[in-house]
Order: C-alpha cells, then structure tokens, then sequence
C-alpha cells in the first residue's frame, strides 16, 4: 500500500529519541533471553553520562521487566523530565504513514502497547509522553494520524486532560479522544453499557477499606453499594489488573481475612457470576474492536472462574488449544453471528476506534462482560509451533489496525481540503 505524506500543517519536526521499545524488550524477555547483561551495559553509560534519552527509557523497561517495578518508574520518571518524544524501530526507511501515540508517565502496562500492533508494518511510531509540568509542544510534533493511548487509570487523569485541552485545535485526525477513554473505569462501564439486549455486565461499585471492613459480620449494607450486590461478590484493589488482589467472597466473615492480605485502601466490588459450562470449565474470551468491527484475540480454558490467559495452562492442553482454534476459525460465523448486535451496540456506545473487552458467556447464553480496556496486550509472541493458528489471526488485527490508520489520515487529508 502506497502513501504520501501530506506537507504539515500547523506541525513542526522535533529530534526523537530512539530506543528498543516495549515490542522488542518484551519478546525478548518472553522468549527467555537474560536481559540482565543489556540492563548492566545500559547502567554502565548512565554512570558514564554517555547514555541517550532512548536508551534511559529502555532501561526503565528492562528493570520493570525484571520484577523491580518501582526503580523502573523512577528511572522513566529521571528520563522523562528532560525528554518526552521517542521513536520505535520502524521496518521502512521511508515510512508510509506516521503515527503519533499520545502516552502518560505510567507504568509499561498503563498505555496501548500499540508497538506490537505497528511490527512490520511499515509505519512509523512516535510516542509523545505527556507529563506533569511540562505542556504538550507547540505547534506539535509532525505526524498524519493521532492516537491516545493513554488509560483511564488514576495515574492517566491529567494526561488526558492536557490532551482533551488540545483536540478541539488538533490538526490531525485524533483517534481514542480522551473523553471516551475516560468512560472505560469499571464503575462507569456498567452505567455505559447495562441496558443492552443481550450482554450482562454486573455493577461494579467503589468502596474504600472502611466501608468495607464494616460490612464484615453483616449481611446488610450491600444493597446500599450496588442495588444487585450479594453475596458471593467479587472484590480487587481499585486499578489492579491480571487478578492481582482479586477474590471471590462468599460471606461476611470472609472479607476481614481478605482485609488482612491487603494493603490498599480503595477496593471494586461486584456480584459473582457463575459461567461455568455445562462440563463444568470456565471459557474467557479477549475480543478486539478495530474501528468498531470484533475480531477474535484470544480464548482461555480453565476449571478456576477467576481466569486469564497464563493461568490457564493452554501451552499444556492441546484439547484446550483445539478449542481456541475452533473459536478464531470460526469467530466471524459463530460468536461474533450469535452476539452481533450485543457486539454491535457495544461498540457503538463505547465508541471508541480501539479497544478491548474481556468477556465470557452466561448460563442463560449473554455475553458477560468483564472489563474494557485500550491497554491490554495484543500480540504475536506465542511459539507458532505450540499454537500455530494464532499468528494468522494476529497479522488479521494488525493489518487491520493498519488499514483503519490509513483510512483516517485520508479522511483527515480530504477534510482540511
């Protein structure tokens, strides 16, 4: 596919860091390489003053990565300070098209890893970091299409809002507008999305430590959380992800002893709901939404209702990973067919031009809805040996994630004329 790049408007070229990024370190790390002897080189040129912006940003990564999380925010936040614009490897000289992502000073998992939707394609990434006392650049960096990838998380609000400040003046197509990538909080999704024919999303109320520890050795006071709030309940830490915290309570009693593993002071609750098949597996789905059309990202077997996909022990069944092929093979003509207009009505509300939803289906055959998000990681990682139907279905949402950036810089180009 052809592109030429427009003349900028209202744009201006700004030196960009170039670093590793986030696709490469992680693939590395997930294939079992030792990053530890590049971690060591990288601190050598800190020490030395040699080291660039780029490469202080791939250090904070490959510390995260290996397991120390704090030290690899503090280092992102030192780089930061100085240097916001950064650029990933691109597979063109030339590149077709340019993207600008719009990021916030968070941790690795807290933006679109929008790298491992842009491997190969051709494009090019710049990844603008918004940050706290530093406005965005005036006029901004050059680019032919915009994306937030910033999320909704409590670390994200103020980077979104600088943002949000900004797009009535973008002079550039702008896609995941910061006023809807707000809307994805799991207390507000429920308020989005209840009344649609087909999909059940439980209400998910934010309660802190206090409220919740006097609900122990008391039924009442529930109701006055979430009209449908009951026991069982599921309880996590507010902003925790990967179940993380994440528990099933089955009676008063039980949330002092939960209370007493947990250091956080503001928790999400809401009703359990048994999805059990009729041979007593749990199944979870990842779909993607790329400009409003599903794809099928991912299927997860387990005998545990508290499931996500590395618990799962997929790479161990192959009975399970038959059933995930079926699932992607199938997608277009039977999940996605069976609950096209819960899907269709979904993504209308949600509106946003990416996203994904983690969901399963109900006893009485809806669509159970778990979270929405724009953060969670879409990639082609796994062994093509163990699992060799996933990569094709993979390049199937990065071609089309690709297309849908092609399509809006056009329509952004045949507007401004």
């Amino acid at each position: 596919m052809e592109f030429k790049n427009a003349e900028p408007a209202g744009l201006a070229r700004y030196p960009s860091a170039e670093r590793i990024g986030l696709a490469r370190l992680t693939t590395m790390a997930f294939d079992g390489t030792d990053l530890r002897p590049l971690r060591d080189q990288l601190i050598s040129k800190v020490v030395a003053g040699t080291a660039g912006a780029g490469e202080g940003l791939d250090l904070s990564l490959i510390t995260q990565l290996l397991g120390d999380k704090q030290a690899g925010i503090a280092i992102q936040a030192e780089v930061l300070a100085f240097h916001q614009l950064y650029r990933s490897p691109c597979s063109l000289e030339k590149p077709k098209l340019r993207v600008l992502a719009l990021a916030a000073a968070i941790d690795m998992g807290g933006n679109t890893p929008i790298e491992f939707l842009l491997e190969g394609s051709g494009i090019e990434l710049q990844t603008l970091y918004v940050v706290a006392g530093v406005e965005l650049p005036a006029p901004l960096p050059d680019h032919d299409v915009a994306i937030v990838i910033a999320s909704d998380s409590e670390e994200c609000r103020e980077a979104l809002r600088k943002i949000d400040r900004a797009t009535s003046r973008w002079p550039r197509p702008l896609l995941n507008p910061p006023q809807l990538v707000r809307n994805l909080g799991r207390d507000k999704l429920h308020g989005l999305l209840c009344d649609i024919r087909g999909l059940d999303i439980p209400a998910t109320a934010c309660i802190t430590r206090a409220q919740l520890s006097e609900l122990a050795g008391s039924n009442a006071g529930l109701a006055d959380f979430a009209a449908e709030l009951r026991f069982p309940m599921i309880v996590r830490p507010r902003g925790s992800h990967a179940g993380v915290g994440l528990a099933k309570i089955d009676n008063s009693a039980m949330i002092e002893r939960y209370l007493a593993d947990r250091p956080e002071q503001e928790f999400f609750v809401s009703r359990f709901v048994d999805y059990a098949g009729d041979d007593g597996l749990f199944r979870k789905y990842r779909i993607v939404f790329v400009d409003g059309r599903p794809y099928a990202c991912h299927m997860a077997v387990a005998d545990r209702w508290d499931i996500w996909y590395l618990n799962a022990g997929m790479a161990l069944s192959e009975s399970k990973r038959l059933e995930e092929e079926r699932f992607m093979r199938s997608f277009d003509s039977d999940f996605a067919l069976r609950h096209q207009s819960a899907l269709a009505a979904m993504a209308d509300r949600i509106g946003l031009d990416y996203f994904t939803v983690d969901c399963a289906e109900n006893k009485n055959g809806e669509l159970l809805i778990f979270e929405a998000d724009n953060t969670a990681v879409v990639h082609n990682m796994d062994s093509p040996e163990v699992y060799p139907y996933k990569a094709p279905q993979m390049r199937r949402i990065f071609e089309a994630f690709a297309a849908m950036l092609y399509r809006r810089s056009r329509h952004g180009q045949e507007h401004a004329a």
